[in-house]
C-alpha cells in the first residue's frame, strides 16, 4: 500500500503562486509515476500533471508554462509549483501515483486552493 499526505494549498489572490507538496509512503518501490488531479465544484476530476520515474513530464493544455511538476525520489515527493494563479484554478487538488501492481493507483486526501480576484 501507498499512504499519500498533501500539503500547501489555501488562498492567494489571482497572478500570485503556491506549490503544493505531496509525500508518499509505505510501498514506495512500486510507484511508476505521480501526479496532481483537481476537481472544481460541479466538473469532473481532471488530471494537471504528471511525471514518470523517469522524469517525463505531462501537462493538462490550461497550466502549460505556468504550472510546474517535480519530483524528489529521495523524498517519495512530489511538487506543483503554480504561477499567475487564475479564477478558474480553483478546485481541489489531489495526489494521485501510479504503480505497477496492485491496487494500481492511490489518492491523496485533497488540499483546496481558492484563487481570489
Amino acid at each position: 500500500q501507498v499512504q499519500l499526505v498533501e500539503s500547501g494549498g489555501g488562498l492567494v489572490q489571482a497572478g500570485g503562486s503556491l506549490r503544493l507538496s505531496c509525500v508518499a509512503s509505505g510501498s514506495t518501490y512500486s510507484i511508476t509515476a505521480m501526479g496532481w488531479y483537481r476537481q472544481a465544484p460541479g466538473k469532473q476530476r481532471e488530471v494537471v500533471a504528471t511525471i514518470a520515474n523517469g522524469g517525463s513530464t505531462t501537462y493538462t493544455d490550461s497550466v502549460k508554462g505556468r504550472f510546474t511538476i517535480s519530483r524528489d525520489n529521495a523524498k517519495n515527493t512530489v511538487y506543483l509549483h503554480m504561477t499567475s494563479l487564475k479564477l478558474d484554478d480553483t478546485a481541489v487538488y489531489y495526489c494521485h501515483v501510479a504503480r505497477w501492481l496492485g491496487p494500481r493507483e492511490y489518492w491523496g486526501q485533497g488540499t483546496q486552493v481558492t484563487v481570489s480576484s
